[in-house]
């Protein structure tokens, strides 16, 4: 891998970097550069031999410019002040590359997150991350049936919680279709839920109450494979700094954040979740990437979710390391962006941003979980292309 750090100069005129002319000309390796002012060539970008690719983005500009014939780069955009990263593209033969990673070892490596130089992690702006996938048919975004397996799950036994309504409610229908033993906990159940065809449903249970929760984890019957941990609470006001509820900001916490661990703990501790091989989701959000927020968020506000969503990622993180010693996996996951009764707010938007029927989404979930391993424990996956997503 050859790194284009030594051939970086000071784009004239611009506050930019960029790579100029033609460079590199050894063993079939090719750079295309960019002589335009205002471009930014990526740092974290590399060359296989025998690969040609040029790669950057302009400043104020959504797309990303290749000049090598062959190559298609799509959308892509800065995502916090003087980074830049590559969104999709392809190379010659067919090698697919996705926010920088190649599908296969002949491709580019490159940033795909500030500081990351993972090249494992998808972008910020949600319209452009959209636009990306229709531009390069990313049939993973596009067309989860493309990839996803149900039948992994055949014969498993799974917990959701929220299993009444909403993207609770649509895991638990995908499961059941699957061919998977399903107990699902709620509040009160729903007439849909009713007719679901459950193994269990363990009603009142409050994932902000802990006697609740154990007496939950002790009426489960028999040894959990997977525990989704789905129930939350969205506050449907704008949040600005003359309009803070606080209490509403702690009870979001409370059971975006803490409702997982009480869940988890109740049902660890009761022996209930398999050891090793269990694996426990953490269903979170991309609200709750702190780096992100200056892109999704430019002017604040949204201060409860946000927060919730982010102390979730962290408590997450650290039943992850926790569990190690027991082989649970742990998952977070963003779910993607789904046409809910939570969502309704935001439905000017849906279609611009991609959202989809929950339906759709709990596939993207459950896709998601058959591929969590001891491997990923920990990491934090947005569920709509696959990609990490960063702290």
């Amino acid at each position: 891998m050859r790194s284009l750090a030594s051939v970086v100069r000071r784009a004239r005129g611009s506050g930019g970097i960029g790579v100029g002319g033609w460079v590199g000309r050894q063993k079939g390796l090719r750079v295309s550069g960019c002589d335009s002012s205002g471009y930014m060539a990526l740092p974290g970008l590399g060359l296989v031999q025998g690969t040609s690719v040029c790669v950057a983005a302009r400043r104020g500009s959504h797309r990303a410019h290749s000049l090598v014939a062959g190559t298609h780069v799509a959308w892509a955009k800065a995502f916090a002040a003087g980074a830049w990263s590559p969104a999709c593209g392809r190379v010659g033969g067919g090698s697919r590359l996705t926010s920088g990673r190649a599908a296969t070892g002949r491709g580019v490596r490159a940033f795909g997150a500030m500081a990351s130089g993972s090249g494992e992690f998808t972008i910020a702006d949600q319209p452009a991350r959209f636009a990306a996938a229709k531009a390069s048919g990313n049939k993973r975004v596009l067309d989860i049936e493309s990839v996803y397996d149900p039948g992994l799950l055949k014969g498993q036994r799974v917990l959701v919680t929220g299993g009444n309504r909403g993207i609770g409610l649509a895991l638990v229908n995908e499961l059941v279709a699957a061919g998977a033993h399903v107990v699902a906990t709620c509040r009160s159940s729903s007439q849909e839920l009713d007719s679901a065809g459950c193994a269990q449903i363990l009603m009142g249970c409050d994932v902000q109450d802990e006697a609740s929760c154990k007496a939950m984890a002790q009426a489960v019957e028999g040894t959990l494979d997977i525990v989704i941990n789905n129930a939350g609470y969205f506050y449907g006001p704008v949040e600005k700094l003359d309009t803070l509820n606080f209490e509403e900001e702690i009870k979001m916490i409370d059971i975006c954040a803490v409702g997982p661990l009480r869940v988890t703990s109740a049902l660890v501790n009761a022996g209930k979740v398999k050891k090793p091989g269990g694996k426990v989701s953490v269903i979170t959000s991309q609200g709750g990437s702190v780096s992100w927020r200056t892109v999704q968020n430019p002017d604040g506000g949204d201060y409860g979710h946000h927060m919730s969503k982010a102390a979730a990622n962290m408590g997450a993180v650290l039943l992850a390391q926790e569990l190690k010693k027991d082989g649970i996996s742990v998952s977070v996951l963003h779910p993607g962006f789904n046409k809910t009764d939570m969502t309704a707010k935001y439905a000017h938007i849906w279609e611009i941003e991609g959202a989809v029927d929950v339906s759709v989404g709990a596939k993207r979930v459950m896709h998601e979980i058959n591929l969590q391993s001891m491997e990923t424990t920990g990491k934090f996956i947005n569920c709509e292309d696959g990609l990490q997503i960063p702290w």
